[in-house]
C-alpha cells in the first residue's frame, strides 16, 4: 500500500488523526495486533467507542476503497485490510458494555432493531458500524451481516420482537433487491430505515422505493431511531404503481438479456478496439466482467429511471480503468455497442447516451509522476 490517498477529513481531535494514522500503518503491514492496539489503546485513553467506530475505522475503510480504486492496492490486500477492520470492531465491541436503556428514553425499554445488508450486498462494514453505534446508545440489536436473502430476513423477523428494520446497501445495482426487501418487511407491519451509498447522497432512491426513513450516516440513523421507529407514509402508494416507468418492461428485458448482451459487446469490442487483439485470456475475462457491470448498472438506472445513476457509474469506471492502463475509448465503444443492441428500448438508449456524454467530459489523465 502507498500513502498517496489522504483519509477523508472529519471533525476530529489530533488524537483521532493520530489513531487513524496508526491504524492505517498497521493495515499496510497487515498487522492485526498493531491495528487492534491502535484502536483499543485510544479507547483506554478515553476516546469513546462511537468516535473510534465512526471517526477512525470508518474513514480508514473509505481510504482502503480509494487506494483500491487508484490501483495502489490489489483486491487481496483490500480484503485482508477489511477483514482486520472487522475483527478490530469485534474486539472493541467485546470490551464495551452496552449502554443502559435510559440512554434512549427514561422509563422505557430499549427498542429492538434488526440491522442487515440486502440480498447480494457484501459490503457489510457500514451496517456493522451502525449496529455497534446503536448498541452503544442502548438499543437491542440483531445484526444479521452481509447478503441476507429477503425470505430469510422475513423468517427472522417473525421469530423476534423487532420494532424496526435497518437495511444497508452500498451498490446501486442492489436497488431492485432492496425494493423487494423494503416491501416485504412493510407487508408484515414493520417500518424500514435504509442507508448506504446505494440510496444516493440525498436519499432520493430511498424515497422512490418507499422506505419509511433514510439516514446519511450512522449518527443520523441513531438520532432518528432514538425519536421512535419511523412512521409509515400513509400518503405513499404501497405497490409498485409508484414506479410507472417499469410498465415498459425495459428493465426486465435488459436484465434477462444480460448474458447475451455481454457476449455481443465483447465480440464487438474485439472487432473495433485494436488493442484487444493482444489481450490475454485473463484480460478478456476482466473485460467481460466490466461489461457485465455496465449492463447491471444500466438495469439499476432503468429500475429507478435515473440516468444520473448510470452516468455516475460509468465516470467512476473510467477512472478505475484509467488507473489500470485501459484506454478510455474502449469504454465509449462498449456503450455504443450496447446502444446499438437497444434499438427498441428508448429509455435504455437515453441512459447510454447520457453516459457517453459524461465520459466525453471526464478530465484527461494527469502526466505520469513518481510513485511512493
Amino acid at each position: 500500500m502507498s500513502t498517496q490517498t489522504p483519509i477523508p477529513t472529519t471533525p476530529s481531535t489530533t488524537g483521532l488523526a493520530a489513531t487513524r494514522r496508526q491504524l492505517w500503518a498497521a493495515l499496510e503491514a497487515r498487522d492485526e495486533q498493531a491495528a487492534a492496539a491502535a484502536v483499543l489503546g485510544a479507547h483506554d485513553a478515553g476516546v469513546p467507542a462511537e468516535e473510534l467506530l465512526l471517526d477512525v475505522i470508518g474513514p480508514v475503510q473509505a481510504r482502503i476503497g480509494a487506494e483500491w480504486a487508484a490501483d495502489r492496492i490489489g483486491v487481496a490486500q483490500e480484503h485482508a485490510a477489511t477483514a482486520i477492520q472487522d475483527r478490530v470492531v469485534a474486539a472493541l465491541a467485546h470490551r464495551t458494555a452496552d449502554a443502559p436503556a435510559s440512554c434512549l428514553k427514561t422509563g422505557t425499554a430499549p427498542r429492538r432493531v434488526t440491522v442487515a445488508c440486502v440480498d447480494g450486498e457484501w459490503h457489510a462494514l457500514p451496517a456493522r458500524l451502525l449496529a455497534e453505534v446503536l448498541r452503544g446508545r442502548g438499543f437491542l440489536v440483531d445484526y444479521l451481516g452481509a447478503h441476507v436473502p429477503t425470505p430469510h430476513l422475513i423468517a427472522h423477523l417473525h421469530q423476534t420482537g423487532t420494532d424496526v428494520v435497518a437495511l444497508s446497501s452500498s451498490l446501486p445495482l442492489r436497488l431492485p433487491t432492496a425494493h423487494a426487501a423494503v416491501t416485504a418487511v412493510q407487508a408484515i407491519g414493520l417500518p424500514v430505515l435504509v442507508g448506504g451509498a446505494a440510496f444516493g447522497p440525498d436519499g432520493r432512491y430511498a424515497r422512490l422505493l418507499g422506505a419509511d426513513g433514510w439516514a446519511p450516516d450512522a449518527r443520523a440513523a441513531a438520532r432518528l431511531l432514538a425519536a421512535g421507529p419511523p412512521r409509515p407514509d400513509t400518503a405513499r402508494p404501497t405497490t409498485t404503481d409508484d414506479l410507472p416507468h417499469l410498465a415498459d418492461q425495459e428493465y426486465t428485458l435488459v436484465t434477462r438479456a444480460r448474458t447475451q448482451l455481454v457476449r455481443q459487446v465483447l465480440q464487438g469490442l474485439q472487432d473495433t478496439v485494436p488493442a484487444m487483439t493482444g489481450y490475454t485470456d485473463r484480460q478478456r475475462e476482466r473485460t467481460a466482467e466490466d461489461i457485465a457491470h455496465i449492463v447491471d448498472f444500466l438495469g439499476a438506472s432503468l429500475y429507478v429511471d435515473d440516468p444520473e445513476l448510470f452516468t455516475g457509474f460509468v465516470t467512476w469506471t473510467a477512472g478505475i480503468l484509467r488507473a489500470r492502463g485501459v484506454p478510455g475509448d474502449a469504454l465509449i465503444a462498449a456503450l455504443d455497442l450496447l446502444a446499438d443492441a437497444q434499438h427498441d428500448f428508448p429509455r435504455a438508449r437515453a441512459h447510454l447516451a447520457a453516459g457517453r456524454r459524461a465520459l466525453l467530459h471526464v478530465p484527461a489523465p494527469p502526466a505520469p509522476g513518481p510513485r511512493s
